[in-house]
């Protein structure tokens, strides 16, 4: 007969798992002998050897018990149901691991892979790093509401990003990051931006977009602008007194001549 640490090392397991097996009802505890200890059987061995070789293979011990005293159909069919719930739970483990790889990743957190790439290549282009922050934000936003529109949306970002006169201006945008409304350069950049909104227009003039944003996003990404430059609401002045009204959304103020 042995007493309970015999017992766990035959089986395997520790003492404190055989209590806690005890507790849960799954393996009889027999009475004391006149000496005061526990003594088990060959019966007790095997028995506990069957609970670790189910609770190891992922059976929760809610279930070890049914187990134990099903028929080899039932058994079957058990085994069957709990080998679909772990291989959703391995499917879900795995879509966790994506997340947290991406969570090293950096800038692809909670962005498409358009937008990663059109962010690196900001970086390639000598943006500064407070830009592209914003930048990313915004798409961030942008993706969680418009994914379907994002694909197309970044196929106009890279082209704009990639002509020089255009990536001139949003780099001279991008130097403002820090100034305030009093800075002198102000007033001429917004020429540039009303001009290039100006072409911008004609080239489009009776097109339809084709993703329109909708005005709660587009207040929203206003606000993050606003928010990121201290010159953002003295820009968007100059370029109402031009003309123009809005930024992510920018609008005509006056008719066209």
């Amino acid at each position: 007969m042995l007493t309970i640490s015999q017992l766990a090392a035959y089986a395997g397991v520790t003492v404190r798992a055989v209590r806690h097996y005890h507790a849960k009802g799954l393996l009889p505890e027999p009475e004391r002998d006149h000496s005061g200890y526990r003594r088990y059987g060959a019966a007790a061995v095997v028995e506990l050897i069957r609970i670790r070789t189910l609770a190891d293979a992922g059976v929760p011990l809610s279930r070890v018990r049914e187990l134990l005293s099903a028929g080899d159909a039932d058994f079957a069919v058990a085994v069957g149901d709990l080998d679909r719930r772990l291989r959703s739970e391995i499917r879900e483990l795995q879509r966790h691991r994506e997340r947290i790889a991406r969570l090293a990743a950096g800038d692809s957190l909670a962005l498409p892979p358009e937008a990663v790439a059109y962010v690196d290549r900001m970086r390639e282009l000598g943006f500064p790093e407070r830009v592209i922050e914003v930048e990313r934000d915004s798409w961030i936003l942008i993706a969680a509401q418009m994914p379907e529109a994002v694909a197309d949306l970044m196929a106009i970002k890279q082209t704009q990003i990639d002509d020089e006169p255009l990536r001139r201006l949003y780099l001279d945008i991008g130097d403002l990051v820090d100034c305030g409304p009093d800075d002198p350069r102000l007033p001429a950049l917004a020429d540039r931006v009303a001009a290039f909104i100006e072409a911008a227009a004609a080239q489009g003039a009776g097109v339809e977009d084709e993703h329109p944003v909708s005005p709660a996003l587009v207040e929203l990404l206003d606000a993050a602008f606003l928010e990121s430059f201290a010159c953002a609401g003295r820009l968007l002045e100059l370029l109402e007194e031009r003309g123009w009204t809005g930024w992510t959304d920018i609008r005509r103020t006056t008719p066209a001549t």
